[in-house]
């Protein structure tokens, strides 16, 4: 059992429950017991995941992906909130089926690149573009353009992982820049203003009073953290306004985590994250198995991008698109899938494994 994966695992969740009990001052909630019910769930499932072994769910993951999708579509018959059809509610629970979707989709694409070479050729690239296409589309129709631009970089290293060209992924990106103009009069006006604000941020000065507003917010808490942050120091400000951040808790969690233990709180978070990133890296290298290494490859992209686009969001490196801090975040879906991830990792740890299909990640490049 790698037992440094579960210690990180646990230690994050423990900086996602005491800052979100800062959240819980400042706004007189009380989020941190529901957050702790899921984290307890979130714990079993990481076990019960670890205790098979990983490559029973090859022989299911096209279902799990249909069944994925499914619950995606079925977000659209549920009444919106805040503009947005993200949630399926079940009387007092609320499940997004986008968070279940990545770890279906990384399941469903690595079964598929196992068992063919095909995608060595550009015209091969067609199908792995089409299951990532679906997913996107549809959490895009939601709308959640932080959950959507996980996929492409999920896709892109587990094709190269797999043995793709380099010179078609290169195309392929290429390409795919080059549309980008195409879709930007088909985003909403809140999307647009999102990057709008982004591009036009301007430090110091009046408070916006746009989008840009979060963002001003944010930079103000991480201000005020300083090194040492308010928990060790006591410099708290009594000035309401400063702890008027929209999403505290779940968007802008790192900035809760910046002003409560300052740069030093924030740097030892993310010092955790590249542990734990780096650890299921090295799992996806001493795997033997074909399955399981594409699986830890697509988990370690997806806790990647999220970490790096959450982050960057915080201090305005890049636009604002509400994707939540892996295991940090408040939201129970985000923390189950989380620990379901992890326990797959844990899973192919100990089971190293053998070839068994061909010969793979092989191929000159």
């Amino acid at each position: 059992m790698p037992w440094h994966v579960v210690m990180l695992y646990l230690a994050l969740l423990c900086i996602g429950l005491s800052s979100i009990a800062r959240c819980d001052e400042w706004l007189d909630t009380d989020k941190v017991s529901q957050q702790g019910k899921w984290a307890v769930l979130s714990g079993i499932l990481l076990i019960l995941t670890t205790l098979p072994s990983y490559r029973i769910f090859c022989r299911w993951s096209y279902l799990l992906f249909a069944l994925a999708l499914t619950l995606l579509l079925l977000v659209f018959l549920n009444p919106s909130t805040n503009g947005a059809h993200r949630w399926i509610r079940l009387g007092s629970i609320s499940m997004q089926p986008s968070e279940f979707v990545k770890l279906a989709y990384i399941l469903a694409l690595a079964r598929y690149l196992i068992y063919r070479n095909n995608y060595r050729r550009l015209t091969g690239l067609i199908i792995p573009f089409i299951l990532t296409l679906i997913p996107t589309a549809l959490i895009l129709k939601e709308p959640d353009l932080g959950t959507a631009l996980i996929f492409l970089p999920v896709l892109f290293t587990m094709m190269f992982a797999a043995g793709a060209k380099l010179r078609h992924l290169a195309i392929i990106g290429v390409a795919i820049l080059m549309v980008c103009p195409i879709a930007w009069p088909h985003l909403n006006i809140e999307q647009r203003s999102r990057i709008t604000s982004w591009a036009n941020q301007v430090d110091g000065g009046d408070q916006p009073r746009n989008h840009g507003y979060q963002l001003h917010q944010s930079k103000m808490m991480l201000s005020m953290g300083g090194l040492w942050g308010s928990w060790w120091t006591g410099n708290s400000t009594d000035d309401p306004k400063a702890y008027r951040l929209p999403e505290a808790r779940t968007d802008f969690i790192f900035s809760v985590i910046g002003e409560r233990w300052g740069v030093i709180g924030a740097s030892s978070t993310l010092l955790l994250f590249i542990i734990l990133i780096w650890s299921g890296l090295n799992i996806a290298i001493t795997t033997q198995e074909s399955f399981g290494r594409l699986i830890a490859v697509g988990i370690v992209t997806t806790l990647s991008t999220q970490v790096i686009i959450n982050t960057g969001m915080t201090v305005g490196l890049v636009p604002i698109t509400g994707l939540t801090l892996p295991l940090v975040s408040y939201g129970g879906s985000s923390l189950v899938a989380s620990g379901i991830a992890v326990g797959l990792l844990c899973s192919i740890r100990i089971r190293p494994g053998y070839e068994i299909v061909g010969e793979p990640f092989r191929f000159p490049r």
